[in-house]
Protein backbone atom coordinates (compact mmCIF):
# COMPACT_ATOMS: atom_id res chain seq x y z
CA UNK A 1 0.00 0.00 0.00
CA UNK A 2 1.02 3.54 -0.73
CA UNK A 3 1.86 5.40 2.49
CA UNK A 4 2.42 9.35 2.95
CA UNK A 5 6.09 9.31 4.11
CA UNK A 6 6.95 12.88 4.25
CA UNK A 7 7.22 13.19 8.41
CA UNK A 8 9.04 9.84 8.38
CA UNK A 9 11.43 11.17 5.85
CA UNK A 10 11.88 14.35 7.56
CA UNK A 11 12.91 13.11 10.71
CA UNK A 12 15.29 10.28 9.21
CA UNK A 13 16.51 12.51 6.50
CA UNK A 14 17.69 15.39 9.21
CA UNK A 15 18.62 13.07 11.64
CA UNK A 16 20.92 11.20 9.72
CA UNK A 17 22.33 13.80 7.82
CA UNK A 18 22.44 15.45 11.06
CA UNK A 19 24.27 12.44 12.82
CA UNK A 20 27.26 12.27 9.69
CA UNK A 21 27.79 16.14 9.40
CA UNK A 22 27.67 16.38 13.20
CA UNK A 23 29.90 13.63 13.22
CA UNK A 24 32.23 15.48 10.68
CA UNK A 25 32.25 18.48 12.62
CA UNK A 26 33.56 16.48 15.46
CA UNK A 27 36.13 15.31 13.62
CA UNK A 28 37.70 18.66 12.45
CA UNK A 29 37.10 19.98 16.45
CA UNK A 30 34.79 22.82 15.75
CA UNK A 31 30.63 22.63 17.17
CA UNK A 32 28.69 20.35 15.89
CA UNK A 33 26.16 22.53 15.27
CA UNK A 34 27.83 23.85 12.13
CA UNK A 35 26.86 20.32 11.28
CA UNK A 36 23.87 20.35 12.10
CA UNK A 37 22.89 23.59 10.29
CA UNK A 38 24.75 22.25 6.94
CA UNK A 39 22.99 19.25 7.13
CA UNK A 40 19.89 21.38 6.80
CA UNK A 41 21.24 23.00 3.79
CA UNK A 42 21.92 19.60 2.16
CA UNK A 43 18.38 18.03 2.74
CA UNK A 44 16.83 21.34 2.00
CA UNK A 45 14.89 22.88 -1.06
CA UNK A 46 18.45 24.86 -2.31
CA UNK A 47 20.19 21.83 -3.02
CA UNK A 48 19.76 19.15 -5.45
CA UNK A 49 19.06 15.25 -4.07
CA UNK A 50 15.85 14.61 -1.43
CA UNK A 51 14.42 17.43 -0.03
CA UNK A 52 12.60 17.42 3.18
CA UNK A 53 9.18 18.95 3.83
CA UNK A 54 10.56 22.34 5.38
CA UNK A 55 7.12 23.11 6.93
CA UNK A 56 7.21 19.30 8.81
CA UNK A 57 10.67 20.44 10.18
CA UNK A 58 9.60 23.94 11.64
CA UNK A 59 7.03 22.28 14.15
CA UNK A 60 9.53 19.43 14.60
CA UNK A 61 11.66 22.12 15.65
CA UNK A 62 9.27 23.87 17.62
CA UNK A 63 9.09 20.75 19.77
CA UNK A 64 12.81 21.13 20.64
CA UNK A 65 12.27 24.60 21.74
CA UNK A 66 9.35 23.72 24.17
CA UNK A 67 11.35 20.60 25.82
CA UNK A 68 14.34 22.70 25.69
CA UNK A 69 12.68 25.39 27.92
CA UNK A 70 11.03 23.21 29.88
CA UNK A 71 14.47 21.22 30.77
CA UNK A 72 15.78 25.46 31.28
CA UNK A 73 12.52 25.89 33.57
CA UNK A 74 12.80 22.54 35.66
CA UNK A 75 16.37 24.15 37.09
CA UNK A 76 15.53 28.03 37.43
CA UNK A 77 13.03 28.94 40.29
CA UNK A 78 10.74 32.12 40.39
CA UNK A 79 13.54 33.38 42.70
CA UNK A 80 16.29 33.18 40.03
CA UNK A 81 14.18 35.39 37.59
CA UNK A 82 13.22 37.79 40.15
CA UNK A 83 16.90 38.46 41.31
CA UNK A 84 17.98 39.44 37.78
CA UNK A 85 14.88 42.00 36.50
CA UNK A 86 16.65 44.74 37.49
CA UNK A 87 19.45 43.75 34.85
CA UNK A 88 17.36 41.63 32.52
CA UNK A 89 14.17 44.09 32.06
CA UNK A 90 15.86 47.45 31.16
CA UNK A 91 18.96 45.99 29.26
CA UNK A 92 16.68 43.31 26.90
CA UNK A 93 14.53 46.64 26.23
CA UNK A 94 17.36 48.82 25.41
CA UNK A 95 18.94 46.12 23.50
CA UNK A 96 16.17 45.79 21.28
CA UNK A 97 16.03 49.36 20.73
CA UNK A 98 18.55 49.24 19.42
CA UNK A 99 18.95 46.71 17.28
CA UNK A 100 15.67 47.17 15.97
CA UNK A 101 16.81 51.08 15.45
CA UNK A 102 20.00 49.60 13.16
CA UNK A 103 18.06 47.15 10.77
CA UNK A 104 15.58 49.52 10.31
CA UNK A 105 18.42 51.66 8.76
CA UNK A 106 19.92 49.43 6.93
CA UNK A 107 16.11 48.36 5.43
CA UNK A 108 15.74 52.67 4.78
CA UNK A 109 18.88 52.23 3.29
CA UNK A 110 18.30 49.66 1.04
CA UNK A 111 15.24 51.40 0.04
CA UNK A 112 12.46 49.19 1.51
CA UNK A 113 9.48 50.87 3.48
CA UNK A 114 9.48 51.83 7.05
CA UNK A 115 6.90 49.11 8.09
CA UNK A 116 9.07 46.18 6.46
CA UNK A 117 12.09 48.16 7.65
CA UNK A 118 11.23 48.13 11.20
CA UNK A 119 9.96 44.12 11.21
CA UNK A 120 13.48 43.60 9.88
CA UNK A 121 14.63 45.74 12.57
CA UNK A 122 12.77 43.72 15.07
CA UNK A 123 13.79 40.04 13.79
CA UNK A 124 17.07 41.54 14.18
CA UNK A 125 16.88 42.08 17.58
CA UNK A 126 15.92 39.09 19.41
CA UNK A 127 18.15 35.73 20.42
CA UNK A 128 17.32 32.79 19.57
CA UNK A 129 16.05 30.27 22.67
CA UNK A 130 17.96 27.32 21.28
CA UNK A 131 21.71 28.58 20.40
CA UNK A 132 21.31 30.63 23.66
CA UNK A 133 20.42 28.06 26.34
CA UNK A 134 23.04 25.04 24.08
CA UNK A 135 25.87 27.84 24.87
CA UNK A 136 24.71 27.55 28.71
CA UNK A 137 24.46 24.64 28.62
CA UNK A 138 27.53 23.53 27.10
CA UNK A 139 29.73 25.31 29.79
CA UNK A 140 27.84 24.90 32.97
CA UNK A 141 26.47 28.20 33.02
CA UNK A 142 23.07 28.09 33.31
CA UNK A 143 22.86 28.56 36.98
CA UNK A 144 25.65 31.06 37.72
CA UNK A 145 24.99 34.61 37.67
CA UNK A 146 25.92 35.15 34.20
CA UNK A 147 23.17 32.38 32.99
CA UNK A 148 20.21 33.83 34.79
CA UNK A 149 20.98 36.89 33.39
CA UNK A 150 21.04 35.61 30.36
CA UNK A 151 17.98 33.49 30.51
CA UNK A 152 15.78 36.51 32.53
CA UNK A 153 17.11 38.53 29.12
CA UNK A 154 15.40 36.17 27.04
CA UNK A 155 12.29 35.64 28.74
CA UNK A 156 11.89 39.60 28.49
CA UNK A 157 12.63 39.71 25.09
CA UNK A 158 10.20 36.51 24.19
CA UNK A 159 7.72 38.37 25.91
CA UNK A 160 8.74 41.29 23.78
CA UNK A 161 8.18 39.17 20.69
CA UNK A 162 4.83 38.09 21.88
CA UNK A 163 3.78 41.62 22.22
CA UNK A 164 5.26 42.57 18.84
CA UNK A 165 3.70 39.87 16.95
CA UNK A 166 0.27 41.32 18.05
CA UNK A 167 0.71 45.06 17.49
CA UNK A 168 2.14 44.79 13.99
CA UNK A 169 -0.87 43.44 12.49
CA UNK A 170 -2.70 46.08 14.25
CA UNK A 171 -0.51 49.02 13.29
CA UNK A 172 0.12 48.46 9.64
CA UNK A 173 -3.15 46.40 8.81
CA UNK A 174 -3.59 43.61 6.04
CA UNK A 175 -1.20 45.54 3.48
CA UNK A 176 1.15 47.57 5.47
CA UNK A 177 -0.78 50.91 5.67
CA UNK A 178 -0.20 51.89 9.04
CA UNK A 179 -2.87 52.59 12.10
CA UNK A 180 -4.91 50.42 9.35
CA UNK A 181 -6.67 48.36 12.20
CA UNK A 182 -8.20 52.14 13.72
CA UNK A 183 -5.89 54.34 14.90
CA UNK A 184 -3.63 54.54 18.14
CA UNK A 185 -7.40 53.66 20.66
CA UNK A 186 -7.12 50.06 18.80
CA UNK A 187 -3.03 50.18 19.68
CA UNK A 188 -4.16 50.53 23.51
CA UNK A 189 -7.12 48.11 23.56
CA UNK A 190 -4.77 45.68 21.34
CA UNK A 191 -1.80 46.22 23.70
CA UNK A 192 -4.02 46.31 27.20
CA UNK A 193 -5.72 42.36 25.95
CA UNK A 194 -2.06 41.33 25.32
CA UNK A 195 -1.01 42.61 28.75
CA UNK A 196 -4.26 40.75 30.36
CA UNK A 197 -3.22 37.32 28.41
CA UNK A 198 0.15 37.27 29.84
CA UNK A 199 -0.87 38.57 33.07
CA UNK A 200 -3.44 35.82 33.29
CA UNK A 201 -1.62 33.47 32.19
CA UNK A 202 1.23 33.41 34.62
CA UNK A 203 -1.12 33.86 37.11
CA UNK A 204 -3.08 30.57 36.19
CA UNK A 205 0.65 28.64 36.72
CA UNK A 206 1.20 30.57 40.14
CA UNK A 207 -2.19 29.70 41.62
CA UNK A 208 -3.36 26.85 40.26
CA UNK A 209 0.18 25.43 37.86
CA UNK A 210 1.72 25.55 41.22
CA UNK A 211 -1.38 22.96 43.17
CA UNK A 212 -2.31 20.57 40.57
CA UNK A 213 1.19 19.91 38.12
CA UNK A 214 3.00 18.63 41.10
CA UNK A 215 0.27 16.79 42.67
CA UNK A 216 -0.51 15.04 39.20
CA UNK A 217 3.70 13.95 39.22
CA UNK A 218 3.75 13.04 42.41
CA UNK A 219 0.69 10.95 41.76
CA UNK A 220 1.89 9.02 38.96
CA UNK A 221 5.25 8.70 40.48
CA UNK A 222 4.04 6.91 43.27
CA UNK A 223 2.38 4.71 40.42
CA UNK A 224 5.27 2.77 40.22
CA UNK A 225 5.28 3.17 35.70
CA UNK A 226 8.48 4.85 34.54
CA UNK A 227 6.84 5.11 31.34
CA UNK A 228 3.73 6.49 32.78
CA UNK A 229 5.94 9.25 34.84
CA UNK A 230 7.78 10.10 31.45
CA UNK A 231 4.61 10.07 29.41
CA UNK A 232 2.95 12.34 32.58
CA UNK A 233 6.58 14.86 32.49
CA UNK A 234 5.72 15.33 28.40
CA UNK A 235 2.57 15.81 28.40
CA UNK A 236 2.85 18.44 30.89
CA UNK A 237 6.10 20.41 28.85
CA UNK A 238 3.32 20.12 25.63
CA UNK A 239 0.26 20.43 26.72
CA UNK A 240 0.92 23.62 29.01
CA UNK A 241 2.91 25.10 26.12
CA UNK A 242 0.21 24.31 23.87
CA UNK A 243 -2.42 25.80 25.91
CA UNK A 244 -0.47 28.68 26.25
CA UNK A 245 -0.37 29.89 23.14
CA UNK A 246 -3.51 28.69 22.13
CA UNK A 247 -6.22 30.53 24.96
CA UNK A 248 -3.45 32.63 26.40
CA UNK A 249 -1.34 34.12 22.86
CA UNK A 250 1.81 33.14 24.85
CA UNK A 251 4.81 31.51 22.79
CA UNK A 252 5.32 27.70 23.40
CA UNK A 253 8.65 28.49 24.86
CA UNK A 254 7.43 30.92 27.45
CA UNK A 255 4.64 28.54 28.13
CA UNK A 256 6.95 25.14 28.54
CA UNK A 257 9.52 27.48 30.68
CA UNK A 258 6.96 28.18 33.54
CA UNK A 259 5.61 24.99 33.28
CA UNK A 260 9.23 23.20 33.98
CA UNK A 261 9.74 26.29 36.66
CA UNK A 262 6.54 25.11 38.63
CA UNK A 263 7.85 21.43 38.58
CA UNK A 264 11.61 23.03 39.86
CA UNK A 265 9.91 23.28 43.07
CA UNK A 266 8.77 19.93 43.59
CA UNK A 267 11.49 16.69 44.55
CA UNK A 268 11.03 14.96 41.34
CA UNK A 269 12.57 17.80 39.06
CA UNK A 270 15.95 15.65 39.01
CA UNK A 271 13.82 12.65 37.31
CA UNK A 272 11.57 15.03 34.81
CA UNK A 273 14.89 16.48 33.80
CA UNK A 274 16.14 12.98 33.24
CA UNK A 275 13.17 11.82 31.42
CA UNK A 276 12.96 14.88 28.51
CA UNK A 277 16.76 14.92 28.15
CA UNK A 278 16.97 12.04 25.15
CA UNK A 279 14.08 13.93 23.46
CA UNK A 280 15.31 17.99 24.22
CA UNK A 281 18.58 16.56 22.53
CA UNK A 282 16.77 15.03 19.28
CA UNK A 283 14.54 18.19 19.06
CA UNK A 284 17.45 20.57 19.53
CA UNK A 285 19.39 19.18 16.31
CA UNK A 286 16.01 19.26 14.38
CA UNK A 287 15.99 23.01 15.26
CA UNK A 288 19.50 23.45 13.47
CA UNK A 289 18.36 21.31 10.84
CA UNK A 290 15.31 23.32 10.11
CA UNK A 291 17.11 26.26 10.00
CA UNK A 292 19.51 25.58 7.11
CA UNK A 293 17.05 24.02 5.23
CA UNK A 294 15.87 27.56 5.35
CA UNK A 295 18.49 28.75 4.01
CA UNK A 296 19.48 29.64 0.33
CA UNK A 297 23.21 29.92 -0.28
CA UNK A 298 23.09 32.05 -3.65
CA UNK A 299 22.06 35.17 -1.17
CA UNK A 300 25.83 35.46 -0.50
CA UNK A 301 26.58 35.94 -3.90
CA UNK A 302 23.73 37.97 -4.88
CA UNK A 303 23.72 40.28 -2.35
CA UNK A 304 26.82 39.91 0.05
CA UNK A 305 27.17 43.55 1.07
CA UNK A 306 24.01 43.58 2.42
CA UNK A 307 24.56 40.06 4.14
CA UNK A 308 27.61 41.44 5.83
CA UNK A 309 25.52 44.68 7.10
CA UNK A 310 22.73 42.20 8.32
CA UNK A 311 25.70 40.32 10.35
CA UNK A 312 27.29 42.87 11.49
CA UNK A 313 24.58 44.59 13.15
CA UNK A 314 23.67 40.81 15.04
CA UNK A 315 27.08 40.25 15.87
CA UNK A 316 28.55 43.22 16.27
CA UNK A 317 25.88 45.88 17.20
CA UNK A 318 23.62 43.52 19.42
CA UNK A 319 26.69 42.66 21.69
CA UNK A 320 28.11 45.90 21.66
CA UNK A 321 24.83 47.26 23.46
CA UNK A 322 24.24 44.52 25.15
CA UNK A 323 27.57 44.76 26.77
CA UNK A 324 27.33 49.34 27.71
CA UNK A 325 24.09 47.95 29.29
CA UNK A 326 25.58 45.49 31.76
CA UNK A 327 28.60 47.64 32.22
CA UNK A 328 26.31 50.56 33.01
CA UNK A 329 24.33 48.63 35.94
CA UNK A 330 27.63 47.93 37.49
CA UNK A 331 28.19 44.33 36.93
CA UNK A 332 32.19 43.27 36.09
CA UNK A 333 33.30 43.09 31.93
CA UNK A 334 33.49 39.48 31.94
CA UNK A 335 29.70 39.13 33.04
CA UNK A 336 29.30 41.79 30.39
CA UNK A 337 31.40 40.31 27.47
CA UNK A 338 29.36 36.89 28.32
CA UNK A 339 26.14 38.27 28.63
CA UNK A 340 26.73 40.03 25.05
CA UNK A 341 28.06 37.13 23.21
CA UNK A 342 25.54 35.10 24.25
CA UNK A 343 22.82 37.52 22.37
CA UNK A 344 25.20 37.78 19.52
CA UNK A 345 22.58 35.35 16.95
CA UNK A 346 19.25 34.98 16.15
CA UNK A 347 16.67 32.23 15.49
CA UNK A 348 13.18 31.03 15.74
CA UNK A 349 11.20 34.29 16.90
CA UNK A 350 13.21 36.12 13.72
CA UNK A 351 11.99 33.24 10.98
CA UNK A 352 8.46 34.04 12.59
CA UNK A 353 9.13 37.83 12.17
CA UNK A 354 10.03 37.37 9.24
CA UNK A 355 7.28 35.45 7.90
CA UNK A 356 4.49 38.28 9.59
CA UNK A 357 6.51 40.97 7.20
CA UNK A 358 6.33 39.32 3.80
CA UNK A 359 2.34 38.40 4.77
CA UNK A 360 1.90 42.14 5.76
CA UNK A 361 2.84 42.88 2.17
CA UNK A 362 5.20 45.20 3.52
CA UNK A 363 8.96 43.58 3.37
CA UNK A 364 10.23 42.02 0.73
CA UNK A 365 11.63 38.32 -0.28
CA UNK A 366 15.36 39.80 0.14
CA UNK A 367 14.56 41.09 3.46
CA UNK A 368 13.76 37.30 4.87
CA UNK A 369 16.67 36.12 2.74
CA UNK A 370 19.09 38.61 4.91
CA UNK A 371 16.86 37.94 8.18
CA UNK A 372 17.84 33.85 7.01
CA UNK A 373 21.72 34.27 5.94
CA UNK A 374 22.29 36.74 9.06
CA UNK A 375 20.82 33.63 11.31
CA UNK A 376 22.62 30.68 9.82
CA UNK A 377 25.70 32.79 10.02
CA UNK A 378 25.65 33.85 13.40
CA UNK A 379 24.47 30.66 14.37
CA UNK A 380 27.51 29.09 13.04
CA UNK A 381 30.18 31.68 14.59
CA UNK A 382 28.62 32.28 17.78
CA UNK A 383 30.27 28.69 19.60
CA UNK A 384 33.41 30.38 17.98
CA UNK A 385 32.71 33.75 20.31
CA UNK A 386 31.32 31.93 22.67
CA UNK A 387 34.77 30.09 23.51
CA UNK A 388 37.39 32.88 23.09
CA UNK A 389 34.88 34.82 25.42
CA UNK A 390 35.00 32.17 28.45
CA UNK A 391 38.64 31.29 27.73
CA UNK A 392 39.64 34.72 28.27
CA UNK A 393 37.46 34.64 31.38
CA UNK A 394 39.01 31.83 33.19
CA UNK A 395 42.19 33.11 32.11
CA UNK A 396 41.95 36.23 34.10
CA UNK A 397 39.89 34.58 36.82
CA UNK A 398 38.49 31.27 38.13
CA UNK A 399 36.32 29.17 35.89
CA UNK A 400 32.82 30.10 35.33
CA UNK A 401 32.04 26.62 36.76
CA UNK A 402 33.43 27.51 40.03
CA UNK A 403 30.95 30.84 40.94
CA UNK A 404 29.07 28.49 43.27
CA UNK A 405 31.86 26.51 44.52
CA UNK A 406 33.58 26.22 47.78
CA UNK A 407 37.55 26.86 47.85
CA UNK A 408 39.32 23.81 47.82
CA UNK A 409 41.58 22.71 51.22
CA UNK A 410 45.21 22.33 50.53
CA UNK A 411 45.97 19.43 48.67
CA UNK A 412 46.02 15.58 50.66
CA UNK A 413 47.60 12.30 49.61
CA UNK A 414 43.97 10.53 50.98
CA UNK A 415 41.74 13.11 49.36
CA UNK A 416 38.99 11.43 47.64
CA UNK A 417 37.06 13.21 44.64
CA UNK A 418 32.94 11.58 44.28
CA UNK A 419 31.53 12.24 41.05
CA UNK A 420 27.74 12.41 41.69
CA UNK A 421 25.33 12.60 45.12
CA UNK A 422 22.38 11.02 44.15
CA UNK A 423 21.15 8.25 45.45
CA UNK A 424 24.53 6.21 45.32
CA UNK A 425 26.86 8.85 45.93
CA UNK A 426 24.98 10.18 48.82
CA UNK A 427 25.31 6.97 51.00
CA UNK A 428 29.19 7.16 49.97
CA UNK A 429 29.65 10.74 50.82
CA UNK A 430 28.02 10.41 53.95
CA UNK A 431 29.83 7.47 55.41
CA UNK A 432 33.40 9.15 53.77
CA UNK A 433 32.79 12.54 55.65
CA UNK A 434 31.27 10.70 58.69
CA UNK A 435 34.99 9.45 59.23
CA UNK A 436 36.71 12.62 58.73
CA UNK A 437 37.99 12.03 55.32
CA UNK A 438 38.68 14.89 52.91
CA UNK A 439 35.86 14.48 50.40
CA UNK A 440 35.41 16.61 47.15
CA UNK A 441 31.94 15.83 45.53
CA UNK A 442 31.26 17.19 41.60
CA UNK A 443 27.39 17.63 41.07
CA UNK A 444 25.81 19.65 38.25
CA UNK A 445 22.27 19.71 40.38
CA UNK A 446 21.61 22.32 42.73
CA UNK A 447 19.82 20.32 45.05
CA UNK A 448 22.00 17.76 45.26
CA UNK A 449 25.07 19.99 45.17
CA UNK A 450 23.34 21.57 48.84
CA UNK A 451 23.33 18.02 50.16
CA UNK A 452 26.27 16.98 49.55
CA UNK A 453 27.54 20.70 51.19
CA UNK A 454 25.25 19.97 54.22
CA UNK A 455 27.58 16.26 54.88
CA UNK A 456 30.39 18.07 54.74
CA UNK A 457 31.97 17.76 51.67
CA UNK A 458 33.59 20.17 49.53
CA UNK A 459 31.41 21.01 46.38
CA UNK A 460 31.99 21.69 42.74
CA UNK A 461 29.11 23.16 40.89
CA UNK A 462 29.70 21.54 36.99
CA UNK A 463 29.68 18.58 34.19
CA UNK A 464 32.58 15.98 35.50
CA UNK A 465 33.05 14.95 31.87
CA UNK A 466 34.62 18.36 31.47
CA UNK A 467 38.66 17.97 32.20
CA UNK A 468 38.17 21.93 33.52
CA UNK A 469 36.05 20.36 35.59
CA UNK A 470 37.79 17.43 37.05
CA UNK A 471 40.89 20.22 37.31
CA UNK A 472 38.73 22.52 39.34
CA UNK A 473 38.82 19.60 41.33
CA UNK A 474 42.27 18.86 41.73
CA UNK A 475 41.83 15.43 40.25
CA UNK A 476 46.04 15.29 40.02
CA UNK A 477 46.88 15.28 43.59
CA UNK A 478 43.61 12.94 44.44
CA UNK A 479 44.57 9.48 45.63
CA UNK A 480 40.96 8.21 45.08
CA UNK A 481 38.50 8.55 42.25
CA UNK A 482 34.84 7.56 42.72
CA UNK A 483 32.46 7.43 39.98
CA UNK A 484 28.74 6.64 41.57
CA UNK A 485 26.56 8.10 38.44
CA UNK A 486 24.56 5.71 36.26
CA UNK A 487 25.63 6.71 32.70
CA UNK A 488 27.45 4.44 31.53
CA UNK A 489 29.23 6.99 28.61
CA UNK A 490 29.10 9.60 30.70
CA UNK A 491 31.41 7.33 33.19
CA UNK A 492 33.75 6.03 30.29
CA UNK A 493 34.31 9.83 29.69
CA UNK A 494 35.59 10.89 33.04
CA UNK A 495 37.60 7.33 33.48
CA UNK A 496 39.46 8.66 30.47
CA UNK A 497 40.17 12.18 31.21
CA UNK A 498 40.76 11.68 35.09
CA UNK A 499 43.07 8.69 33.98
CA UNK A 500 45.10 10.70 31.48
CA UNK A 501 45.57 13.51 34.06
CA UNK A 502 46.33 11.29 36.90
CA UNK A 503 48.02 8.20 36.14
CA UNK A 504 48.47 7.18 39.76
CA UNK A 505 44.62 7.92 40.40
CA UNK A 506 42.82 4.68 42.14
CA UNK A 507 39.05 5.18 40.35
CA UNK A 508 36.37 3.32 41.39
CA UNK A 509 33.34 3.22 39.16
CA UNK A 510 29.63 1.63 39.03
CA UNK A 511 28.21 -0.23 35.79
CA UNK A 512 24.72 -1.95 34.94
CA UNK A 513 26.13 -4.50 32.28
CA UNK A 514 28.97 -6.64 31.97
CA UNK A 515 29.70 -4.66 28.93
CA UNK A 516 29.53 -1.08 30.71
CA UNK A 517 32.61 -3.18 32.93
CA UNK A 518 34.05 -3.95 29.87
CA UNK A 519 34.39 -0.52 28.84
CA UNK A 520 35.52 1.46 32.19
CA UNK A 521 38.47 -1.22 32.21
CA UNK A 522 39.29 -0.54 28.87
CA UNK A 523 39.24 3.12 29.43
CA UNK A 524 41.33 3.00 32.95
CA UNK A 525 39.19 1.87 35.92
CA UNK A 526 40.73 -0.18 38.95
CA UNK A 527 37.52 -1.52 39.96
CA UNK A 528 34.43 -1.55 38.34
CA UNK A 529 30.83 -2.83 41.10
CA UNK A 530 28.07 -3.80 39.10
CA UNK A 531 25.34 -3.36 41.19
CA UNK A 532 22.92 -6.41 39.72
CA UNK A 533 26.18 -8.31 40.87
CA UNK A 534 26.39 -7.11 43.66
CA UNK A 535 22.72 -7.33 44.89
CA UNK A 536 22.82 -10.90 43.64
CA UNK A 537 25.80 -11.75 45.56
CA UNK A 538 24.38 -10.21 48.86
CA UNK A 539 20.96 -11.79 48.71
CA UNK A 540 22.07 -15.16 47.66
CA UNK A 541 24.61 -14.45 51.59
CA UNK A 542 21.57 -13.75 53.05
CA UNK A 543 19.51 -16.72 52.18
CA UNK A 544 21.77 -19.17 52.80
CA UNK A 545 23.27 -17.34 56.38
CA UNK A 546 19.02 -17.14 56.84
CA UNK A 547 19.27 -21.57 56.41
CA UNK A 548 22.17 -21.91 58.51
Amino acid sequence: MPHDTSLIGTVVAGLVVAFLMGALAHRLRISPIAGYLLAGVLVGPFTPGFVADTGLALQLAEIGVILLMFGVGLHFSLKDLLSVRRIAVPGAVVQIAVATALGTALGLWLGWPFAGSLIFGLALSVASTVVLLRALQARDMVETEKGRIAVGWLIVEDLAMVLALVLLPAMFGARGDEGGAGGSAALLQTAGIVFLKVAGFVAMMLVLGRRILPWVLHWVAHSGSRELFRLAVLATALGVAFGAAVIFDVSFALGAFFAGMILGETQLSRRAAEETLPLRDAFAVLFFVSVGMLFDPWVLIEHPVPVLATVAIIIVGKSLAAFAIVRAFGHSTQTALTISVSLAQIGEFSFILAGLGVGLKVMPDMARDLILAGSILSILFNPIFFTLVVRRVRAEHMPDIAEEAAALPAAEPSRTVLIGFGRVGSHIGSLLCSRGEALVVIEDQKDMAAAARAAGATVIVGDATKESVLRQAQIDTAATLLIAIPEGVEAGAIVRRARAINPRLVIVARAHSDEEVGDLVRRGADHVVMAERETATRMAERAMLARA
